[in-house]
C-alpha cells in the first residue's frame, strides 16, 4: 500500500493512501490446491466442518468505490477519491492538493482533540 504526506497551500498536512478492496479471500477452495501431490494421512480427519467463519457480511462495494479509492486525511477532516488517479504515488503536491479537493468528504465523529493542561473543576454541592 503507498503512502504519501503532503502540505498543501494552507499549511495543512495531509497523509494519502490508496484502498483496494480484495474481491475474494485467497483460500477460498480445494481449487486453489498449491500442493504439487496430496498424500493421504493415516488418521482420520477428526474435523467435520470447516473452521472458517463464513457468517459475516461483506460490504458491496458499488460505483467507482468497487474498484479503490484514495484516503485523504488531515487533523481536521478526511476524504475519499475514487477512481484512483494512476499518477497519485508520483504526481507532485500541487496536484495531489487538486486531487483533495476534488475528494469526497467523509462524514463521521467530529475530530476536535483538547490537549490543555487544566484540571476539569470540580463540582461543589
Amino acid at each position: 500500500m503507498p503512502y504519501r504526506t503532503f502540505t498543501d497551500s494552507l499549511g495543512l498536512e495531509w497523509q494519502v493512501w490508496d484502498i483496494v478492496p480484495r474481491l475474494t479471500e485467497r483460500r477460498s477452495d480445494e481449487a486453489t490446491e498449491r500442493r504439487i501431490k496430496v498424500v493421504p494421512i493415516a488418521f482420520a480427519n477428526r474435523r467435520k466442518e470447516s473452521r472458517r467463519v463464513t457468517q459475516a457480511r461483506r460490504t458491496v462495494l458499488r460505483g467507482s468505490y468497487a474498484h479503490g479509492w484514495l484516503c485523504f486525511d488531515s487533523n481536521k477532516e478526511k476524504r475519499r477519491l475514487s477512481p484512483i488517479p494512476n499518477d497519485w504515488t508520483t504526481c507532485s503536491d500541487e496536484l495531489l492538493e487538486v486531487y483533495v479537493r476534488h475528494a469526497q468528504p467523509v462524514a463521521g465523529p467530529a475530530r476536535t482533540f483538547d490537549f490543555s493542561d487544566e484540571e476539569p473543576l470540580a463540582e461543589t454541592g
